[in-house]
């Protein structure tokens, strides 16, 4: 059995390898198209011109699907290792509350483009990259407090890298983003998708770009320790029918039947 077979742990290395593809097709696209600077453009701006922002669109609309997938399978498996642990179920909770806004942000991102409705744009970031860090933080601390008992202390550090990794990214993307629209350097950034060394403000646009594209992968790198994790567990759903039938009758007892969801023995 190949290790992708184990358990769920082709949902995060689907995941993973879904969201790098969708920004390598769109970012080939953008530039074979010259429709953005080939060093360092935004990510969004790689998905902001027909026909990129259509493949850009569709392919983030299934990594959110994948995510809200991850999410809650992560969720699952917590809970079913700590059921009597409170301090643990209500972090796990916030995760997955933290973690779902995130993916819907995610979608929103995907689906506004800045250079036509910006403010939806930046608050779908807003949610994809707040959230979405305050998860991996959740996340982080839940694996602190479930190690040694649950797992190695190697898998906390490891997260804890990539959360520190997250923070120094984030921090350096609203420190130079929130110089560069504060209105000193013109005020067609919003629109500007190319941009010549020479500009003002072109020093910040590249810290800028480079920290969003750290942050990105970050998160990509923090859903990568998932698949071990996710080796080791499998999830069922069960149907439950209350008559032979679908007519309006008084329901009478029928053989439950299980199947799998999403799993592997």
């Amino acid at each position: 059995m190949w290790w992708f077979q184990q358990g769920l742990s082709f949902l995060p290395s689907a995941l993973v390898i879904w969201t790098a593809a969708a920004f390598i097709f769109s970012y080939i696209t953008a530039i074979t198209l010259h429709h953005v600077d080939p060093v360092l453009p935004y990510i969004s701006d790689t998905g902001t011109v027909a026909p990129e922002k259509c493949l850009f669109g569709a392919m983030l609309n299934v990594t959110a699907v994948l995510c809200v997938a991850t999410i809650y399978v992560r969720y699952k498996q917590v809970h079913a290792l700590n059921p009597d642990e409170n301090r643990i179920i209500r972090l796990n909770k916030a995760g997955l509350v933290l973690g779902l806004f995130s993916c819907l942000g995610l979608s929103i991102v995907a689906n506004f483009q800045k250079t036509t409705l910006f403010l939806a744009h930046v608050s779908g970031a807003v949610l994809t990259f707040g959230l979405g860090s305050l998860y991996m933080f959740v996340q982080t601390i839940l694996s602190y407090q479930m190690q040694p008992r649950i797992h190695g202390k190697q898998v906390f550090w490891i997260r804890l890298l990539v959360v520190i990794w997250c923070a120094v990214s984030a921090f350096s993307m609203l420190t130079c983003s929130s110089l560069l629209y504060s209105g000193n350097f013109g005020t067609d950034i919003v629109q500007k998708l190319h941009w010549n060394p020479e500009e003002k403000g072109y020093v910040l646009h590249m810290i800028t770009t480079a920290a969003e594209w750290s942050m990105s992968f970050s998160f990509v790198g923090f859903f990568l320790t998932y698949i071990r994790d996710f080796q080791k567990i499998s999830l069922r759903v069960e149907a439950n029918l209350q008559g032979l039938t679908l007519y309006d009758t008084v329901p009478c007892p029928v053989n439950n039947e299980r199947t799998r969801l999403l799993s592997r023995d």
